[in-house]
């Protein structure tokens, strides 16, 4: 099934029932702290998308758009950009969205001072292509944040059911799309997801033409979560 299908089928569940399992304030994932720490306060800037403000951020993969609140409070305009009309259809009343493909961004190039992905890149089997096309609609000093599940210890190969420990099993070393998951309550065994070693996934940022800046890591026993800021170039 494709990705797009899937998270079609699901939507109403995810933000129904996924996302209602984390008590509003708390951060178990360090998510929002990622954000705040990484993708930082809104400046503002020239050549922002019409309607999209000053100072916008475009969420890829944006989902049901539950980053928005957080990306406004530091200061950012949200606009969103997923392939699942029935996740943007929960999105639609948190930010502006667009109905478009990561790897293929309705965007001009240079006219965006900021681009984020939150929780999506397993999402995407082609995450290299959307790096670049990041890269490509990123004002030069640009700033893309990258906060996803850690490849290290998360994946089909690695079994969190007890919360004491993670057991990571082989598989790590190799790329690939799986359903395979420790539990049934997740989205994984529901929509599966692709696996990207970390050097593979830092080599997208740098074959991307963007410098890495700062890294940041969340959850526990051992972290569920890796965040990176990139920077683009300045001519």
């Amino acid at each position: 099934m494709a990705p797009t299908a899937a998270y079609d089928e699901i939507a109403d569940w995810y933000e129904q029932e996924f996302l209602a399992r984390t008590e509003p304030g708390t951060d178990p994932l360090g998510i929002d702290a990622a954000l705040r720490d990484l993708l930082g306060p809104g400046g503002g800037g020239a050549g922002a998308p019409r309607g999209a403000g000053t100072g916008a951020c475009l969420e890829i993969g944006c989902g049901t758009g539950i980053r928005a609140a957080r990306m406004r409070e530091l200061g950012w305009t949200p606009v969103g950009i997923d392939v699942s009309g029935a996740m943007l259809r929960h999105a639609g009343g948190r930010l502006p969205v667009l109905r478009a493909d990561a790897a293929a961004l309705p965007f001009k190039d240079g006219c965006l001072p900021a681009v984020a992905a939150v929780m999506a890149h397993t999402d995407m089997p082609g995450y290299p292509a959307a790096m670049r096309e990041a890269a490509r609609v990123l004002q030069p000093g640009g700033l893309f944040v990258h906060v996803g599940v850690h490849p290290c210890f998360c994946g089909g190969f690695a079994d969190r059911s007890d919360p004491q420990a993670a057991v990571i099993r082989p598989g790590y070393l190799d790329g690939y799309w799986t359903k395979a998951s420790w539990t049934d309550q997740g989205i994984r065994d529901k929509v599966g997801a692709t696996h990207m070693p970390l050097p593979r996934l830092l080599h997208a940022f740098t074959d991307a033409g963007l410098t890495l800046e700062r890294f940041a890591e969340g959850g526990e026993p051992v972290p569920t979560v890796l965040a990176i800021r990139a920077r683009k170039g300045r001519p």
